[in-house]
């Protein structure tokens, strides 16, 4: 496939059996806006942040989508196989460990890592997912051997999608083995504290 590399920045934590938290923007982001919120996570894990290869009216994205809400689902499946392509070639270069990737992403990101998920169940260790939507209309079967944890946060008043669509979601990951925490703050499709710190406890006490 005519996969393309994406940019990105790499910062170690100086420890070969650290995890490595992948960051993943939102729509109109890029690898630099996700950093400062992981520092609040603390500096035990290696981050890996990575720019969207797609642009939408300039704006960085990680697929395409046809509409507000309605994704381009093939070139979802191709952007999920490009970017795991890519993160098998840059893990030995940069000297993280594969098998410890847990994906940190909003919005767009959220939605790319849930692919990843979905088509590479048992790739990531972990995924934390603040304003996912599901990435498929219909969910491909992806049952993971590990119970990969997977934390959650959405909005109540989030216009982008529904509290009852993520339930759906929550239940499709959970029936094929996944551990997913999921919760609902009240609030939109903006990130608060509230999303930073739950998110933070969440991965204290799962990792």
């Amino acid at each position: 496939m005519d996969f393309q590399p994406l940019k990105y920045i790499y910062q170690s934590a100086g420890n070969p059996e650290a995890s490595t938290l992948l960051l993943l923007h939102g729509t109109g982001g890029n690898e630099n806006d996700l950093i400062p919120l992981a520092k609040n996570f603390g500096n035990n894990f290696n981050i890996l942040s990575v720019r969207g290869n797609v642009l939408e009216q300039g704006m960085p994205r990680f697929f395409r989508r046809l509409g507000l809400g309605v994704f381009d689902e093939k070139d979802l499946q191709f952007r999920t196989h490009e970017l795991v392509s890519f993160l098998k070639i840059i893990a030995p270069k940069e000297g993280f460990d594969l098998s410890k990737l847990i994906a940190l992403g909003y919005s767009n990101g959220a939605n790319i890592a849930g692919s990843i998920l979905l088509l590479y169940p048992d790739l990531l260790s972990g995924a934390i997912m603040f304003r996912p939507m599901s990435p498929y209309k219909v969910l491909p079967t992806c049952k993971t051997e590990h119970g990969t944890p997977i934390f959650m946060s959405s909005g109540l008043h989030d216009g982008m999608v529904s509290p009852e669509e993520i339930k759906a979601y929550k239940d499709t990951l959970t029936k094929n083995n996944f551990n997913v925490e999921l919760n609902y703050l009240n609030t939109g499709h903006n990130l608060i504290q509230d999303d930073i710190s739950m998110a933070h406890d969440w991965l204290k006490t799962t990792f």
